[in-house]
C-alpha cells in the first residue's frame, strides 16, 4: 500500500506527482522570471543609452536592482508570516498572476515609440513586491511534498528547475529581445501561466499547521531563529556579502554592447553562462548530494565565485567571458545548495515561511541590491573597474567570515534527519 521505501531512492523523487508538478512549475516561471529580466535590462540600457553615457547607462540598469529591492526588503519579512499562516499554493498562484499583469504592462509600454523609464522602473517595483511574497511561498512548498528522507536530494533537483530555466531564458529573452523588447515580455506571460496552471494542479495540502499569536511576533520568531543559529546565519549572510559585491551579471549588457561588441545575441549567451555551470553543477548534486564538510565547501565555493568574477572582469574575449562565466555560476550553485539545504532541512515546517523570508532578505533582495551597487561603482570607475571590485571584495569577504564564523567552517553534515513517519 505504501511506497515509502521505494521513493527514498535516489531515482524516485519524481514518482512524488505533486513535486513533479511543482518542479514543472518552478521551471516556468523561473524562465518567464529571467525573460522578464534580460529584457528590463537591455531595454533599460538601450533607452538610456540614447541620451546617456556609457557609465551613466550602466547606473540606470542599477537601478533597477534598487527599484526591486526597496519593496521586496520592506514586505518579506512580512510575507514570511504570510506564507506560514495562509495557504502556500494560492499564495503563489496569485502572485503569478500579478506578474502575467505586470509583463502585460511592459509589453504597452514597449510599443510605445519613446518608452518612459520611469514606467518600466515602477513595474520593477512592483516585480520586487511580488517576489516579496512569492519566494518564501515557494520554498516553502516544496519540503510538504517529499518524504524528509529524500529532501536534501529534492532541494538540488528544485536548484535544477531553476538553473535549467536560467540557463534557457536568458538565451531566450535575448533572441525574442532581438526581435522586439514586447515580443519577449509577451513570452513571460505565457510562462508565468504555465506555472500558474501548473501549480495549480497539485492535490497534497499546502495550508501550514495555524500559528497563535500577533504578525509581528511571528516575524520576530524567525528572525529569532536565525540570529541564534550561527551555522544559518553565517551561511546567508556570506551569501548576502558576496552576490552584493559580485553581481558582475548586472553589467552583462554593457559588456555586451560596449565592451566585447557581441550585441543582443552576445547578450543573451553572456546571460547563459551562469546558469550553465550552476545547472551542471545542481545535475550532480542531483544525483550525489554533498553530506560531509558543507562549512568547508561553502567558503571554498565563494572564494572560486570571486576568483571568476575577476578573470571575467579581465576578459576580452567572448569564449573566456562565458567560461569564467560558467565557472561563476558552478560556484554561487554549490553555495546555494549549501544554504539551502540547511534552511530548509534544520527549520521547522511551521517556521518555515518565515526562516525562508528571512533568508529571502539577505540572498534574494541582495540580487537587485547587487545589481544597484555595480551600477552606482560603475558610474564611478566604470564597469570593469566595478566588476573587478566585486571578485575581489568576495575573496576578501570569505576570508573575514571564516574567521567570524568558526562553526560554519567546522560544519560537516549536511544530511536530513528522519523525525517523522513518512
Amino acid at each position: 500500500m505504501t511506497q515509502a521505501a521505494p521513493a527514498a531512492k535516489p531515482d524516485r523523487v519524481f514518482a512524488h506527482r505533486d513535486y513533479s508538478l511543482f518542479w514543472a512549475s518552478r521551471f516556468a516561471s523561473t524562465l518567464g522570471v529571467m525573460v522578464e529580466g534580460v529584457t528590463l535590462g537591455w531595454q533599460v540600457y538601450d533607452v538610456a543609452r540614447h541620451s546617456l553615457s556609457v557609465a551613466q547607462s550602466a547606473f540606470m540598469v542599477g537601478l533597477i536592482g534598487l527599484a526591486q529591492f526597496l519593496p521586496l526588503f520592506a514586505l518579506t519579512l512580512v510575507a514570511g508570516a504570510v506564507a506560514d499562516h495562509f495557504d502556500r499554493k494560492k499564495i503563489y498562484v496569485a502572485c503569478l498572476a500579478s506578474e502575467i499583469l505586470c509583463v502585460g504592462l511592459l509589453v504597452w509600454i514597449s510599443l510605445m515609440a519613446h518608452p518612459p523609464l520611469w514606467a518600466i522602473f515602477a513595474i520593477a517595483a512592483v516585480f520586487g513586491a511580488i517576489r516579496a511574497f512569492q519566494s518564501p511561498a515557494m520554498s516553502a512548498i516544496s519540503p510538504m511534498l517529499v518524504p524528509r528522507a529524500i529532501l536534501p536530494r529534492a532541494i538540488a533537483l528544485s536548484s535544477l528547475a531553476w538553473q535549467t530555466g536560467a540557463i534557457l531564458g536568458p538565451w531566450l529573452g535575448g533572441a525574442l529581445v532581438a526581435a522586439s523588447p514586447a515580443t519577449a515580455y509577451g513570452a513571460a506571460a505565457g510562462l508565468y501561466l504555465v506555472a500558474a496552471l501548473a501549480i495549480g494542479l497539485i492535490r497534497t495540502p499546502t495550508q501550514p499547521q495555524r500559528q497563535t499569536g500577533s504578525r509581528m511576533a511571528m516575524v520576530r520568531e524567525g528572525l529569532d531563529y536565525v540570529w541564534g543559529n550561527k551555522i544559518v546565519l553565517g551561511a546567508v549572510s556570506l551569501d548576502l556579502v558576496a552576490v552584493l559585491l559580485g553581481g558582475a551579471t548586472a553589467l552583462l549588457p554593457v559588456y555586451a554592447r560596449d565592451i566585447l561588441h557581441v550585441g543582443a545575441g552576445g547578450f543573451g549567451a553572456l546571460r547563459s553562462g551562469p546558469a550553465i555551470g550552476a545547472c551542471a553543477c545542481a545535475f550532480v548534486l542531483g544525483r550525489k548530494p554533498l553530506t560531509r564538510r558543507a562549512g568547508l565547501w561553502m567558503f571554498g565555493a565563494v572564494a572560486l565565485f570571486g576568483l571568476a568574477t575577476i578573470v571575467f572582469a579581465l576578459s576580452r574575449v567572448m569564449a573566456l567571458s562565458i567560461l569564467a562565466l560558467a565557472v561563476l555560476g558552478g560556484a554561487d550553485m554549490v553555495s546555494v545548495f549549501v544554504r539551502q539545504t540547511l534552511v530548509q532541512v534544520t527549520t521547522p515546517d511551521a517556521m518555515r515561511g518565515r526562516v525562508a523570508a528571512v533568508s529571502n532578505v539577505f540572498i534574494g533582495a541582495s540580487n537587485e541590491l547587487g545589481e544597484f551597487e555595480s551600477g552606482m561603482v560603475a558610474r564611478l570607475f566604470g564597469p570593469v573597474g566595478a566588476a573587478l571590485f566585486g571578485g575581489v571584495g568576495s575573496v576578501v569577504a570569505t576570508a573575514i567570515w571564516a574567521k567570524l564564523f568558526p562553526t560554519l567552517r567546522k560544519a560537516d553534515r549536511l544530511i536530513a534527519q528522519d523525525t517523522t513517519a513518512d
